[in-house]
């Protein structure tokens, strides 16, 4: 019984502290935050970034001093026969004497230390190492870019799809009102039936909007929640609404800024693709460098004919050597030259790459700067219609009250 409290009360515990770690209001910034830390993909970029160090250590360590064991036990089950004249033994010439060398059972076991003394490539590979890491900094940057505008844009359209059912509600209101007083109109003989049936059908068809917006609005949700790393069902509240948020982030200031290509993630990229194939160069003229390798290493042997090996009259003799090994290449019938060559073609394409990344990047800054532009006078045009709208029906409406209580009457 007091096991099974335990454990109920572990649960209510956990089933706390996870409800906890859900957010139930977030605004747009909180949003962004949020999902920096929990988008799932965000979170695999940071592991990429982890595991670009554990390769660089990884490339690091291969020159390093190496050390390796191993325990060899042989137990010959039929030992191999060996003819040697037989005269070596006292015997007649010609004929040949049955031998077998060695015991029936052996042990060996050895230490080896290897060291790498030179290898260019292990140089290309250290720097190798870097610019990978470099471009998995830069990957992640990236995602946190994609992932900060995909949550801008779930966000916003949540947002929109919740003032867009507030206008069909209006609209709505607007259009029952006017087909009941249109319908009253008609009764009393001032008006024709088509007019009614114009409403109604523009009634329905508002209302059908207002159904489909209602089902955006949930995937709208669900498509933040999965932005934010959330599970797809998740219920909260935005605090931020379109006006506010429109108002806060229009900058004209943005228009004056420089087109510096070069502090962009994409032209960074495109640079360490640059300094990747660089040094694919470089290692492969290293292959046609010589390689110094050294080793060292010792051991015990142990013989017997049967298994004794554990106690301590056991003999075991000791040996040990030591060596170095120079691998010079001399020809490879043009292999290393084709492949040097292969490596240097890689390097002009992305040369050219970057100069076509660093050429789009500051179009695609021009566009965005005239696209920017224009939505900021786009928004300022029908907010100021918007005003003009609102006095026009402040002013018409009493009049057209007037003429309805007319007519009623």
């Amino acid at each position: 019984m007091k096991k099974s409290l335990t454990l109920l009360i572990g649960f209510i515990i956990f089933q706390i502290g996870y409800s906890q770690e859900q957010p139930t209001s977030l605004s747009l910034q909180e949003a962004i935050d949020y999902a920096l830390e929990n988008n799932r993909s965000a979170i695999n970029a940071s592991r990429d970034i982890e595991a670009a160090k554990q390769q660089k250590w990884e490339t690091t360590a291969t020159g390093l001093p190496q050390v390796s064991a191993s325990i060899d036990y042989q137990n010959n089950l039929k030992q191999q026969v060996q003819l040697i004249p037989a005269e070596f033994f006292g015997g007649q010439s010609g004929e040949f004497a049955e031998v077998m060398f060695g015991t029936k059972q052996s042990i060996t076991a050895f230490a080896t230390l290897n060291q790498k003394i030179f290898d260019g490539s292990y140089i290309v590979g250290l720097q190798s190492a870097k610019v990978f890491l470099e471009i998995s900094k830069n990957a992640k940057i990236k995602t946190d870019l994609e992932v900060r505008k995909a949550v801008i844009e779930a966000y916003g359209n949540v947002l929109l799809a919740e003032e867009s059912i507030k206008i069909f509600e209006r609209n709505i209101d607007v259009l029952e009102k006017n087909l009941f007083e249109t319908q009253k109109i008609y009764e009393n003989g001032l008006g024709e039936e088509e007019s009614v049936e114009q409403l109604q059908i523009t009634l329905s068809g508002v209302k059908s909007n207002l159904n489909n917006v209602e089902r955006l609005k949930k995937l709208a949700y669900q498509m933040l929640n999965i932005n934010l790393g959330l599970d797809v069902q998740n219920t909260m509240v935005l605090t931020d609404n379109l006006e506010t948020l429109t108002d806060q982030n229009i900058s004209l200031a943005d228009l004056d800024t420089e087109n510096n290509p070069e502090s962009t993630i994409d032209y960074l990229i495109a640079l360490n693709d640059t300094k990747a194939k660089e040094l694919m160069v470089k290692l492969e003229k290293s292959k046609a460098l010589p390689t110094l390798n050294a080793f060292i290493n010792g051991g015990y042997s142990g013989y017997n004919e049967d298994f004794s090996f554990t106690k301590k009259s056991q003999p075991w003799f000791g040996s040990s050597l030591f060596g170095i090994s120079l691998d010079i290449p001399i020809f490879s019938s043009g292999m290393r030259s084709a492949s040097t060559q292969r490596a240097a073609i890689n390097l002009e394409k992305a040369q050219t790459e970057l100069t076509e990344t660093e050429q789009r990047i500051k179009l695609q800054i021009e566009s965005a700067k005239s696209d920017y532009q224009f939505a900021i006078e786009d928004y300022a045009n029908k907010k100021e219609n918007l005003g003009l709208a609102e006095r026009i029906e402040t002013k018409t409406k009493p009049n057209f009250l007037k003429a309805l209580a007319l007519v009623l009457s």
